[in-house]
């Protein structure tokens, strides 16, 4: 690492020179930072807001999966079935799906060897279970904090190799130059700018987390995902994502066992007090299906078009009517069982579960407390006591299945040296199976952190290309944060109106008006944010401004994508529906005209859209998923290929 200073005509600012800058530290930041050093690349930074924030060390859910190939008993499993049960979904590229799959061990094992308690057996098998889209039992947990586990053993690893971590630096540009990454600039904890000069950019800054009004990703994660749509990365499937069902005073996926207890649905108006009813009891004919719904979304948890006639994604509809449209708020009440509660009412698999479970307990939290006690003792840490009060919830964003575009190496598409890793990389198609996220993080660091080591040693980034990038960065940033400084629009305000918009529009619920409209609405925000600025309090705040740039231009990327999305004819499928009249009703008691969806075109399963930002317009494309590929297994071919270096080209 080398320290400089870029002269500006008024100032000057400080230059940091590595050989590979890892922007971001969830978990696969920092896997990659540990990689690189196991590839020998010594020269390596992690530029982080700060070491405890972001998605993956604060996050969970009832019992937090990573999902790996297959490792005890007869659960016989290979990276060729893996990877089919990624692939078959639809848009995903196969080339990924089989690497995901065939790294998945490699990428597990590393973090059992770092100390992470993933549970076996007295003979070493690591014991699985099924999640959801998984026909294998390919599924393992350390309880509800898996991935902040995953991060503590990462950190402690980077601390033992000396790897080195400036926290309190939020990364505000994203610099290319002659169509590859070259470094970023960022604000350090003053407010101060400062760039970073690199050969090569590990892009590791999580989902869109910042996108939504109701989010499950933890308030200190936004996302960063718009810095490289400004720098004219591609993308992929933008418009899938996974939505479900969260409390929003601290944000927790409510699934598993939350569900499972049968919890009383209530709502209220908008004080939280007045009026309550059990507003999902219109909508069954009888009491004992509308518990048997509830209980199925604990297995069911995310919102999943093909479960809405006659299944569990009906609940997820109800509560956003009763919130989005209807202006009330709802909550799980677990100290009441719902009105007419009866355990011999229920459908066979959720009397059953109970029955096996021996959990017939008289009250929803009287079961919790049997089934899973942790749940309970969960909310009491963050200061929400669910034995005496109801718990507020809304159908919210959790993850984003598309991202950017990477090669099989992890690599951008169209820009070289920059790969992006974790959720930000647009690795998954339609659905995935659950706690896949984790895995596909582990195998992306791993995968980017060996190309580099073995193709990018050198440095050949050369210098004055890199001053006339980071100049006409530093001069389009200290020309927005100066009419910031003249702003009357609050920066809060700002980043409001786009969340609100994301949430109406862009997520589980879409039509072709509504995106049309929604469209239009963001690209007059950005412009006028880019025109007009947002107003700051204070030097510090200047990131908040930044951050909102770089939002409001993701989002209007994201809604002219799902536009493209649902004007090509894709219809409603995995963890959308799109409303027209012409398709199927949701439910008889919903209006016809406005709660009617497309059915799926599975023609564009064999699909995967791609969309980037070029002078300043929106270019969407569809192009052919690439198969699953037949390898050469013969053990002396592929060993020359692996000697030569053929496997990088």
């Amino acid at each position: 690492m080398k320290k400089s200073e870029l002269k500006m005509s008024k100032t000057s600012v400080p230059v940091t020179r590595v050989h590979t800058l890892v922007i971001g530290s969830g978990a696969a930041g920092l896997n990659a930072a540990v990689q690189l050093r196991n590839q020998g690349i010594e020269d390596v930074l992690i530029v982080t807001e700060g070491l405890k924030m972001g998605t993956s060390i604060n996050t969970g859910s009832d019992k937090q999966t990573y999902y790996k190939s297959a490792m005890c008993g007869n659960d016989l499993d290979a990276p060729l079935a893996m990877a089919k049960n990624f692939f078959t979904p639809g848009s995903m590229h196969g080339d990924l799906a089989l690497i995901e799959a065939a790294v998945s061990a490699r990428g597990f094992l590393n973090l059992v060897n770092l100390g992470v308690k993933f549970p076996q057996d007295a003979f070493g098998q690591f014991i699985g279970y099924k999640t959801d889209h998984d026909p294998a039992q390919r599924g393992t947990s350390v309880g509800p904090y898996t991935s902040r586990d995953m991060c503590r053993a990462l950190i402690a690893e980077v601390k033992r190799r000396k790897i080195p971590v400036q926290e309190k630096t939020n990364v505000v540009s994203l610099l290319t130059t002659n169509n590859r990454a070259c470094g970023a600039l960022a604000l350090n904890a003053k407010g101060e700018l400062v760039a970073y000069a690199a050969d090569n950019v590990v892009f590791a800054v999580g989902g869109p987390g910042g996108l939504y009004k109701t989010s499950v990703y933890p308030v200190v994660h936004t996302g960063a995902i718009g810095l490289a749509l400004q720098a004219g990365a591609t993308a992929q499937g933008l418009p899938e994502a996974q939505y479900g069902l969260a409390s929003i005073k601290f944000r927790w996926n409510v699934s598993g066992t939350y569900m499972q207890v049968v919890p009383r649905f209530v709502s209220t108006d908008a004080d939280g007090k007045s009026n309550p009813r059990e507003f999902m009891r219109d909508y069954f004919p009888k009491v004992g299906k509308m518990n048997s719904m509830v209980f199925l979304k604990g297995y069911q948890w995310p919102f999943d078009s093909k479960k809405i006639v006659g299944g569990s994604s009906i609940v997820d509809i109800l509560v956003y009517i009763e919130t989005a449209l209807n202006g009330r708020r709802v909550f799980l009440d677990f100290r009441e069982n719902p009105e007419g509660f009866d355990f011999q009412g229920l459908e066979k698999e959720a009397f059953e579960y109970l029955e096996n479970s021996k959990a017939f307990q008289k009250t929803p939290i009287a079961r919790l407390q049997h089934m899973n006690p942790g749940a309970i003792a969960l909310y009491k840490d963050h200061g929400i006591d669910i034995t005496q009060e109801m718990l507020e919830v809304a159908v919210c964003a959790q993850h984003n299945n598309g991202g950017l575009a990477g090669n099989a190496w992890w690599e951008s598409t169209n820009i070289k040296h920059l790969f992006p890793v974790g959720e930000v990389n647009g690795s998954h198609g339609v659905a995935r199976p659950g706690g896949s996220a984790l895995n596909s993080g582990q195998v992306g660091s791993i995968r980017a952190a060996e190309f580099i080591g073995n193709v990018y040693t050198e440095s050949d980034l050369k210098m004055a290309d890199f001053n006339k990038a980071a100049k006409a960065g530093i001069k389009e940033i200290s020309g927005f944060l100066k009419r910031c400084g003249k702003s009357d629009a609050g920066w809060r305000e700002v980043r409001a109106e786009l969340q609100e918009r994301m949430s109406r529009a862009g997520a589980h619920i879409r039509s072709l008006e509504g995106l049309k409209k929604a469209v239009k609405e963001a690209k007059a925000q950005v412009d006028a944010l880019e025109e007009q600025g947002c107003k700051v309090e204070n030097a510090t705040q200047a990131v908040q401004a930044l951050r909102n740039r770089q939002l409001c231009f993701a989002h209007w990327v994201y809604l002219a994508a799902t536009l493209h999305h649902v004007k090509s004819g894709v219809g409603s499928r995995g963890s959308a529906m799109v409303r027209d009249p012409s398709g199927q009703r949701a439910h008889k008691q919903l209006a016809k005209d406005e709660w009617s969806f497309l059915p799926e075109n599975e023609a564009f399963q064999d699909k995967v859209q791609e969309t980037v930002v070029a002078n300043g317009k929106i270019k969407n494309r569809w192009v052919k998923r690439r198969p699953i590929p037949e390898s050469n297994l013969w053990f002396e071919t592929a060993w020359a290929d692996y000697r030569a270096g053929k496997i990088y080209k």
